[in-house]
């Protein structure tokens, strides 16, 4: 039947909303992966060579981006991270996915949703390109009604008329739904029944594990919980073979005084237990063993948004590249790698006063006992001849002398620690040094 006049440009609309993901179809033997959500509201935007630069130092090759911003996808090419363009081959191409949260932030879009999904396919598939790269839609959690016990889970039923054709359009075409699962909104509409612990992937005793009483099964945390209710969802309505993939999930490190468990620590227990959770492939009580991968809300802090305290302190890093806080991830991989202490640097921060920067390095020269030699003039880090570079090298030394002790790199404020390889050229800082005499045997 021919869309209408309406359907038609409900339907352009939402292939012109496309968000870009970088993920792959995943199955048991091939293991999770953990990649990043990268949004643009920041008041100072890195640029895409920075962005990339970022993502490589973190060992990050799945991104999910929000736009199809030029110069972002040329600097991807051939980075080897994967995403989602019109670049392709040259940066990696895996899915595409139509709209964001469509039939809950623009229902009256739903009626046209899975046409545009079968437009794209089409044109994908016209150009050889429909195995390479998958079609779908990203949903939101709160579409699965009664998610608890999971094996109760059902999709909103005023949706089945979407949702039916949706999924068989996944299964057909070897596709995943795409989920965003955030267990912080469930503990924090929850009135107090869901515990912080559950929701942060906290070890609870035996006696205050969740069990879902139609299956015996055992729920140790809430987003385990989701991704079932999500499973069993779909089971209602007799699909059976599409993957689960987490578009987002993540926990925010600030929020306002009604947002009192939006702290940093809270926002690393959480994210470095989700990562350890999702590389150790545990799987979920339904689907032991089965990966689900998943990307992290955010890359970035967005501090240009509106809303809450909380919808601006998402990231993982500030716009100048610097973690938010150290994850925990030791024997998780290397992955996000500013989880571990022997990959982290200090280096002096852009917006530091040239007179405390100066002091600060006449110090860690002088009473820091910090060899400055690599500064002087021909050698290897005198270049380039600047106060802010001299510091960085300064600093890090130090950093690295006392053993990246509390409180090692600030100098005053004018310092920072950052996951960023400051090393270029011939100067090489302390990580990039023993790498340098590994490679080479150098004692």
């Amino acid at each position: 039947m021919a869309a209408s006049a309406s359907s038609v440009v409900l339907l352009f609309l939402l292939i012109l909303t496309l968000l870009l993901v970088g993920s792959t179809v995943v199955t048991a033997d091939e293991g999770a992966f953990v990649g990043v959500n990268i949004g643009t509201d920041l008041s100072d935007m890195p640029n895409p060579t920075q962005v990339v630069a970022l993502l490589k130092s973190q060992n990050i090759r799945h991104i999910r981006l929000y736009n199809a911003d030029r110069g972002m996808l040329v600097a991807l090419a051939n980075s080897g991270i994967q995403n989602v363009v019109a670049h392709y081959p040259a940066t990696n191409i895996t899915a595409i996915a139509v709209g964001y949260d469509v039939l809950t932030s623009i229902p009256n879009a739903a009626p046209v949703l899975v046409n545009a999904l079968k437009f794209i396919h089409s044109a994908l598939a016209a150009s050889n390109l429909d195995g390479q790269i998958k079609v779908s839609t990203p949903l939101s959690s709160s579409l699965i009604l009664d998610p608890f016990p999971p094996s109760n889970a059902f999709f909103n039923k005023s949706l089945s008329t979407v949702l039916v054709p949706m999924l068989s359009f996944l299964q057909t075409t070897g596709s995943y739904l795409m989920l965003n699962v955030y267990p912080y909104y469930d503990y924090m509409q929850s009135n107090g029944l869901i515990l912080l612990d559950y929701a942060l992937f906290k070890p609870l005793p035996s006696n205050k594990e969740a069990v879902d009483p139609n299956t015996l099964l055992h729920y140790t945390n809430v987003f385990d919980a989701a991704v079932d209710a999500a499973y069993f969802a779909m089971l209602y309505l007799n699909f059976t073979n599409v993957p689960v993939v987490v578009t987002e999930s993540g926990w925010p490190s600030k929020g306002d005084s009604n947002e009192p468990d939006a702290t940093m620590d809270n926002a690393n227990t959480y994210n470095s237990n989700l990562i350890r959770h999702i590389l150790n492939n545990t799987g979920t009580p339904k689907h032991p063993g089965i990966a689900v991968s998943t990307y992290i809300y955010e890359l970035y802090n967005e501090d240009a948004k509106s809303g809450p305290l909380s919808e601006k302190n998402w990231g993982l890093f500030d716009q100048n590249g610097r973690p938010i806080y150290i994850l925990h991830l030791t024997g998780s991989g290397s992955v996000l790698a500013n989880d571990t202490t022997n990959q982290t640097y200090c280096t002096a921060r852009e917006d530091a006063d040239l007179k405390m920067l100066q002091a600060a390095l006449d110090w860690a020269c002088g009473a820091g006992k910090v060899d400055c030699s690599s500064l002087m003039q021909g050698e290897p880090c005198y270049e380039p001849d600047t106060v802010a570079a001299h510091a960085t090298y300064a600093f890090d030394t130090y950093y690295h002398q006392t053993g990246k002790a509390p409180g090692s790199c600030d100098f005053n404020g004018v310092a920072a620690v950052t996951t960023m390889d400051p090393s270029h050229d011939t100067c090489l800082f302390n990580r990039s040094q023993q790498q340098h005499r590994d490679k080479w045997n150098i004692e």
